[in-house]
């Protein structure tokens, strides 16, 4: 999927920008043209000759060349590209992304860019982890830009943690995904007239509904410091509620621990533990239209919760646990026959078979089901890959974005309506 394609490297001030070299050897073999645009900072750390010959093209750095005053055009640059990868990113520039700060060629190019921004952060844990970089990856979502979640590892700094820039073939995999489901996509468009309508049709067709959704995992606490939980990032509930938002929607989103913000108009009630998701749904439910339940929620909770830290004593520890409130059973049963509700099923093994039993069982009008087998797919990523069952039958989508996915899940809603 990247034969042809223009890319535009963006390597900043990062230890991890010696991996720069094997990114470019992945996107060159897969057919892609690579041009490399480097900051100061970058310099630094890797060589523009290296850079150069590896990609047969010479390195942007500066605005114009010190030799002989050539200018190099950021605009240009926008307008060629068929993506721009920042990788490594630096916090520094992490920042100035998000504040539109353009004091270097890479950020004004950046700030010219007609395509589609992939980042792939590469800093110490701390870094990472402070709220003013959280706050900046936030924005950059909010902006629709991609981002490729550092990994857990052993860290310049000597330290353990979350900072740690992913490895160079999972980057480049991950733009060919997206060029993937942008040509499905537009293969879509071409040969189906409906898909077409939506653009014009989709904008008001929930104006007037009260719409909840349940997003994020809980946290069912074990002590003060530790608990039981889940990997799901909330990405796919907080698409769904920004997709109804934008139809018209009166949107209540109750979301687990996340670190995603969302409209101002949506009304966001946040928890932590499935009693809290509960108690906020049940309440909620009562005056919607609709429910989606995109939620991974806890099906067991430690029995007592001990009020201080557990110490570590023996060789293992035992812990008892309980049955969570079913909160889609318990919607299913309250339903008025007006409502509509859709669930969530994530199986591993006889897929189409759990799902149905759930959406009876349940009471649901529709499910979507997640499997752990559609590589590039499910939690914590992008991309997602469903199967919307109903009483009538099913239908399959291709791998793509989650905010697209959100726009199938809610087209099917708004016919139940």
């Amino acid at each position: 999927m990247l034969q042809g394609k223009n890319i535009v490297l963006g390597i900043t001030g990062s230890i991890a920008a010696y991996k720069s070299c094997l990114i470019i050897r992945e996107l060159v073999r897969r057919g892609a043209q690579v041009q490399v645009v480097i900051t100061p900072a970058g310099k630094e750390f890797i060589t523009p000759v290296t850079l150069s010959a590896l990609t047969h093209r010479a390195v942007v750095s500066e605005f114009f060349s010190a030799n002989d005053g050539t200018w190099h055009s950021h605009v240009d640059l926008g307008l060629w590209a068929d993506a721009l990868l920042i990788a490594p990113c630096t916090a520094s520039t992490l920042g100035k992304m998000a504040a539109g700060i353009a004091d270097n060629m890479l950020l004004t190019t950046y700030l010219s860019m007609k395509a589609p921004v992939f980042v792939a952060p590469a800093m110490d844990l701390d870094m990472f982890a402070h709220p003013a970089t959280q706050k900046n990856l936030d924005r950059l979502r909010q902006m629709g830009h991609h981002i490729i979640e550092p990994q857990d590892g052993f860290l310049a700094s000597g330290l353990l943690g979350k900072g740690r820039m992913e490895e160079p073939g999972r980057i480049v995999a991950e733009l060919e995904r997206y060029f993937a489901v942008e040509q499905a996509t537009t293969d879509s468009a071409e040969n189906t007239t409906t898909d077409g309508m939506r653009a014009d049709t989709a904008a008001g067709d929930l104006q007037g509904r009260r719409v909840l959704i349940t997003a994020g995992p809980t946290y069912e606490r074990i002590d003060p410091v530790r608990f039981v939980g889940n990997y799901s990032s909330g990405k796919m509930g907080f698409a769904l509620a920004e997709e109804c938002r934008s139809r018209g929607a009166e949107v209540t989103l109750v979301a687990g621990p996340v670190a995603i913000s969302c409209s101002p108009s949506i009304r966001r009630i946040d928890v932590e533990s499935s009693e809290e998701m509960y108690e906020a749904c049940l309440a909620a439910f009562a005056d919607a239209d609709a429910a989606i339940l995109c939620a991974a929620v806890a099906d067991f909770k430690p029995a007592q919760t001990a009020a201080r830290k557990i110490k570590r004593k023996g060789e293992s520890l035992a812990l008892e646990l309980v049955p969570t409130h079913d909160i889609a059973a318990e919607l299913g049963r309250r339903k008025r026959s007006e409502q509509v509700l859709v669930g969530f099923a994530l199986e591993t093994d006889n897929e189409e078979q759990n799902a149905q039993e759930k959406r009876r069982r349940k009471n649901l009008d529709l499910i979507v089901l997640n499997s752990l087998r559609n590589p590039g797919a499910g939690f914590r990523g992008d991309y997602n890959q469903v199967t919307i069952f109903s009483e009538a039958g099913q239908r399959s989508f291709p791998l793509k974005l989650k905010t697209q996915v959100a726009g199938d899940i809610v087209d099917e809603l708004c016919a139940r309506l």
